[in-house]
């Protein structure tokens, strides 16, 4: 599951020759021109979708009253930027690119720089649309429904480069740099069984502040002068850190 940064024809040829399922989200702008007639030519209701072919995959649009608001939003939000910009002479012709709201800029003349406003209307069509690129067998409403999981994949590729520290990679050599991926992989799979024991347990600490209060816990070797046994034994805690200590030892 991904975003539509992910979609392109290699990534998706690489899946499918990995005979991995999928659930994208389209480009659906850069559909061909028969599907884009489609979408546009459909009265769609809230909540409603349309069902294509793309390809091997499956298209999925639907419309949503919500996003179309949203995106009406955005749209006119970037207008009014733009023309705050152009107002100001801070727009050059450097500027005149598909990148975000700048492609309803245009160069008249020489040095001339306005609003496209029929590209400005034109995208009003697309308000509250949604698409869905994938070759999975389930109902159209749950490949919807399980691509609204998208945010925990996008959590945990956050947290590896945060809390966990996955980036930057200063290693050069390969198998170092497959070590320090795994290793980061690994640290986030204890991260998730911990946050879930901790749920299960009704703790009233987040993972973080778990991992917090065990920076001042401390623990002393204690060896027998005779047995030469050694035992180790944790220092005076508070009520938190006793409970985060039963609960490990539970489940680890």
């Amino acid at each position: 599951m991904a975003d539509a940064g992910l979609l392109n024809n290699d990534n998706i040829k690489a899946l499918e020759a990995q005979k991995y399922e999928y659930i994208l989200g389209a480009k659906i702008k850069n559909e061909s021109k028969e599907n884009k007639e489609k979408m546009l030519s459909s009265s769609f209701e809230d909540g409603s979708y349309l069902l294509l072919e793309s390809g091997n995959a499956k298209l999925i649009v639907q419309y949503s009253t919500k996003r179309a608001k949203k995106d009406e939003h955005n749209r006119k939000r970037g207008l009014k930027n733009l023309e705050k910009k152009i107002k100001s002479g801070k727009l050059t012709k450097q500027n005149i690119n598909n990148r975000g709201y700048n492609k309803y800029l245009k160069m008249e003349g020489e040095i001339t720089i306005s609003i496209d406003a029929e590209k400005f209307i034109a995208d009003q069509k697309w308000d509250g649309l949604k698409g869905y690129i994938t070759n999975c067998n389930q109902a159209p409403s749950l490949i919807i429904e399980n691509y609204k999981n998208l945010w925990h994949i996008e959590k945990a590729f956050r947290m590896s480069k945060t809390d966990l520290r996955i980036r930057p990679i200063y290693h050069r050599v390969r198998k170092r740099i497959e070590a320090h991926i795994c290793l980061s992989f690994v640290a986030y799979s204890i991260y998730k069984e911990l946050e879930r024991v901790l749920q299960k347990e009704k703790y009233r600490l987040s993972v973080e502040k778990a991992s917090e209060i065990t920076h001042n816990m401390y623990q002393m070797e204690i060896t027998l002068p005779e047995s030469r046994h050694s035992k180790n034994i944790l220092l005076k805690m508070d009520k938190d850190q006793a409970e985060l200590v039963r609960i490990i030892n539970k489940y680890f």
